[in-house]
């Protein structure tokens, strides 16, 4: 099994950055067989999409083939993102455009929100919403909101009882993510049926 944990932060040594280092550190943890591939969009340096792509542009042969490489080896994806302005940061969402059906295509995503207060649910609805229907990513019904996050998740040990219920729900989580992972294998096994040039799109 190997996850993809997509970082979409523009900030040095964000919270996003933190969680995400977290969380790999519990899928190694609770599976040990287990593989991860970190994408901070942050460094990435990721252009904006341009029809370039579709043409095989040498830029983006360059800077995005070794990325799409990486996520078609995935069997699931993990996207972070903090709550700007009710929002998810620009980065992820180009992120999503970038990517096609060969690096998400029926793959279970989780998405992961974070807050430095008591937000973070706008980003997982507009995710949910907008981020899937060209790529055909498949996001399961359990989502993570980390709120108050510059208080979780600090110390290798819970230090209250809400820091303790966050790190059991991350846990709870990534089970619940790796049973969609191991079933979805399936899914994409039959692959004469969902890879139609056709229908190429979602609607």
């Amino acid at each position: 099994m190997k996850y993809a944990i997509v970082m979409g932060s523009h900030r040095e040594n964000s919270q996003s950055l933190k969680v995400g280092k977290y969380i790999e550190n519990r899928i190694k943890t609770l599976q040990p067989d287990a593989e991860t591939y970190l994408l901070n969009l942050q460094t990435a340096n990721l252009p904006m999409w341009d029809e370039g792509l579709w043409k095989g542009d040498e830029k983006w042969k360059t800077i995005w083939s070794p990325i799409a490489a990486e996520l078609q080896t995935c069997d699931a994806i993990i996207p972070i993102t903090p709550e700007w302005s009710g929002m998810a940061t620009p980065m992820l969402k180009n992120f999503f455009l970038l990517a096609s059906t060969n690096e998400l295509g029926h793959k279970p995503g989780m998405i992961v929100s974070v807050s430095s207060g008591r937000g973070g649910s706008y980003p997982v609805n507009e995710l949910r919403t907008s981020s899937y229907k060209n790529n055909h990513i498949c996001y399961i019904p359990e989502h993570l909101i980390i709120r108050f996050v510059t208080e979780r998740l600090n110390e290798p040990e819970a230090v209250d009882e809400s820091d303790t219920i966050t790190r059991e729900r991350i846990d709870y989580a990534i089970g619940v993510l790796e049973l969609y992972a191991e079933n979805f294998r399936n899914i994409r096994a039959k692959s004469e049926v969902w890879k139609s040039d056709t229908f190429k799109f979602g609607m």
